[in-house]
């Protein structure tokens, strides 16, 4: 019994909205999307870099944006489906455009690296957008009152 009990109380805390259990449901959401995305790059490889490139960031950004707005944040009930996609795409395109500066800036001083590296950039930068995301639309999405807990 002290399992289940400990059990229940491990999804309840994970289903409250302090930040740490958010923050927990935004990396799941993050997950997910990510292997929307892989699954789409294998599905959609014989339709050009660049269009697979759109079509995968796109699908990956629409589910990402409306589980965060539903499952993340619990907004459902006071944010649109639209606000949410326009808020989060938002997002999306800043950590694209900042991951590719960082790409740029990268060759510029280091030389072009190796895939290993540019993969290296990509997580970290990656890592440090994903932190700034989970912050925006902790704000964006957060209910009128009560505040939300930070722990």
């Amino acid at each position: 019994m002290n399992v289940v009990h400990s059990s229940r109380s491990l999804v309840d805390r994970l289903r409250s909205d302090a930040g740490s259990a958010q923050f927990a449901r935004f990396v799941v959401v993050g997950g997910l999307s990510s292997a929307v995305y892989a699954l789409l790059f294998l599905a959609l490889a014989g339709f050009g870099e660049q269009p697979a490139m759109v079509a995968r960031s796109i699908a990956s950004s629409v589910l990402a944006n409306e589980l965060h707005r539903r499952l993340t944040f619990h907004a459902g009930e006071r944010v649109t489906w639209q606000a949410a996609q326009a808020e989060g795409g938002a997002l999306v395109v800043a950590g694209m455009v900042l991951t590719g500066l960082a790409l740029y800036g990268w060759d510029a001083v280091a030389g072009p690296g190796s895939a290993l590296t540019d993969l290296a950039v990509i997580a970290t930068v990656t890592a440090a957008i994903g932190l700034v995301r989970f912050a925006a639309l902790r704000w964006l999405f957060r209910p009128s009152a009560p505040a939300l807990a930070l722990a």
